[in-house]
């Protein structure tokens, strides 16, 4: 059997481009990927989603899964690991050795942020302990707020959680800032921001239901410092989710899938959606709004052929 259209991942770029594959009778089949329904799986209240005005980030995705089920989508419950889009049509290769062909595919694996890898780390991750101050920051008014890393963008989830607390400190693990010149300069002014030089977060603990300390220790000197956080939120990058697609389409230096033309990949038939390759937004409702143009393209380019 040869699929009209894979869609590669279940986040909010590929269940929005499910939804809009299935209207259009492209009998869509939805790769779920290591964590189904995305990144929002793991966070708590969304409240930046258009006519929501509080919603589980769970809920939120379920209701997207049962959208794009309710006009046709399929799922399976795989990963991809090995793709071949040298010819038509494409083969994919799951982890569970099941081969698919596809005569287009939309690529919405997103993308993992980078975590520390310590003690309550995981325990308290969409506890507390999260990665996007701006879809977060709302809820830590007046709080104890904590951003670990150094960038471009510690430096505008800093800035960002001042509009709703005073209390903020940027753990960065050099001697300095590595932001841009502008970024720096814009927390460095403000003396409400405190920042902790040479040090990362080697602990978080919490009372079982959300993070309350990070442990936070000087890589100087060995010093261990415990410091109250009702929010903390790293900002130490990225990874996208590309690994089965190098040597297939065309990345960025920084591992992103490149786009041409809006969500065409380097390969004709092969188009792309949400946070691999997106390094900018990072947003769910982003992400949807390229997964619905991802399907459009797709749409055309199987009318095309």
């Amino acid at each position: 059997m040869v699929h009209e259209l894979v869609i590669i991942g279940s986040g909010p770029a590929g269940l929005t481009a499910g939804i809009y594959a299935a209207r259009a009778n492209l009998s869509p089949l939805i790769i779920d990927g290591t964590m189904p329904g995305g990144q929002l799986m793991r966070t708590s209240m969304v409240e930046n989603w258009p006519a929501q005005k509080s919603i589980l980030g769970p809920k939120l995705m379920m209701d997207m899964r049962e959208h794009a089920t309710h006009f046709g989508a399929q799922f399976l419950a795989e990963s991809i690991t090995r793709a071949d889009f040298t010819k038509q049509p494409f083969t994919l290769e799951t982890d569970r050795k099941t081969i698919l062909q596809a005569r287009s595919v939309i690529l919405a694996t997103g993308a993992s942020p980078n975590k520390l890898g310590c003690p309550g780390e995981e325990q308290y991750w969409g506890k507390g302990v999260t990665t996007c101050a701006v879809c977060d920051g709302a809820f830590y008014k007046d709080r104890k707020t904590m951003v670990i890393g150094g960038g471009d963008t510690a430096m505008e989830d800093a800035s960002f959680l001042k509009k709703f607390t005073k209390d903020v400190i940027i753990v960065q693990i050099t001697e300095k800032l590595t932001a841009s010149h502008a970024m720096q300069q814009r927390v460095l002014n403000d003396s409400d921001i405190k920042i902790m030089y040479e040090s990362t977060v080697s602990a978080f603990e919490g009372d079982g239901s959300h993070v309350t300390h990070a442990i936070v220790e000087n890589k100087k000197t060995g010093e261990k410092t415990k410091i109250a956080a009702d929010g903390v939120f790293l900002a130490i990058g990225l990874k996208p989710n590309t690994a089965p697609f190098a040597g297939q389409v065309a990345l960025t230096p920084q591992g992103y899938v490149h786009v041409e033309n809006t969500t065409h990949t380097s390969v004709p038939g092969v188009f792309t959606a949400g946070d691999v390759q997106d390094f900018r937004y990072r947003q769910a409702i982003t992400s949807a709004g390229s997964g619905c143009m991802a399907a459009l393209d797709a749409e055309r380019y199987l009318k095309s052929l």
